[in-house]
């Protein structure tokens, strides 16, 4: 018996992609114990992998084709599964840090490629429009490097509601390992826990602010927050001006790097940098 999921046809009540989306759901034991189940479907398994190398996001991307090439040179003879020896092509996409793009370059690595399985790596503008492409697609997708918060509420998911995901799964820290490292740190200076917080308008910026400032203020920080800015802001005059006026000595801040460097440089030029005892920024580097 045969239907179509996707763009792969099933053999014996299982296609590919299910097998894969079973595998990354935990319940790998039972799925290879199936391996056989599209072991004629094709010889090759493809592998999409959808990551920012150019644009403002590149810092991000910096190591990928060194790890590409590792990754093929390991799986360069290829992989075992139910007894059958397939080929691993990966076919990887820059989406010059376009959400738009790396939506568009999802789509056409599933419905022109034929991809059995989606990686997508670094931030909300690549993972969650790839995300949701592969979850209406129905293509086991899994992505890191960036806050499951962002990834899951990001992507319309409510708290204490079933997950509405079937085929996207996300390895990733969270505001909480954040909350725990900052704690660990800011206490070791003494400051008169004052802090500066500038969160974007985006996926990381709204769940950051959301979950982690109420965290700060219970261990007793004041948070000073100017509000969701665009990304892309050149002028910082106004949260700067606010953060001398109410003396923050930390700083935190989830930026991408070209927008840090310009709130940095304007920092110093307007002497805030020099009542700053702790400047802590996530998303850049």
């Amino acid at each position: 018996m045969s239907h179509n999921i996707g763009s792969r046809p099933a053999i014996s009540g299982i296609s590919r992609r299910q097998f894969i989306a079973t595998s990354m759901g935990g319940g790998a034991a039972l799925a290879f114990g199936r391996g056989k189940a599209f072991a004629q479907a094709a010889d090759t398994l493809k592998v999409g992998f959808v990551s920012p190398r150019t644009g403002p996001l590149a810092g991000f991307g910096e190591t990928d084709g060194y790890v590409l090439d590792l990754a093929r040179k390991a799986l360069a003879s290829g992989i075992e599964l139910g007894g059958k020896k397939y080929s691993v092509e990966i076919l990887d996409q820059d989406t010059q840090s376009d959400p738009s793009r790396a939506g568009q370059l999802a789509k056409d690595l599933i419905n022109n490629q034929a991809v059995d399985l989606m990686l997508a790596v670094s931030t909300p503008e690549v993972i969650n429009p790839v995300a949701d492409a592969c979850e209406a697609a129905g293509v086991p997708c899994l992505s890191t490097v960036m806050p499951w918060e962002a990834w899951y509420f990001g992507r319309g998911a409510k708290p204490g509601a079933p997950s509405p995901f079937k085929w996207t799964y996300h390895f990733g820290f969270g505001v909480g390992e954040f909350f725990k490292t900052y704690i660990s740190q800011w206490n070791l200076i003494e400051t008169n826990k004052k802090v500066g917080v500038m969160y974007p308008n985006d996926a990381d910026g709204n769940a950051i602010r959301a979950n982690l400032a109420p965290l700060l203020a219970k261990q007793g920080f004041t948070i000073v927050d100017p509000g969701a800015y665009e990304t892309g802001t050149t002028d910082y005059s106004s949260q700067i001006a606010l953060f001398k006026q109410e003396g923050v000595e930390i700083f935190n801040s989830f930026p991408i790097p070209p927008d840090f460097a310009a709130f940095w440089r304007q920092a110093a030029q307007q002497g805030l940098t020099r009542q700053i005892k702790i400047a802590q920024v996530a998303k850049t580097g």
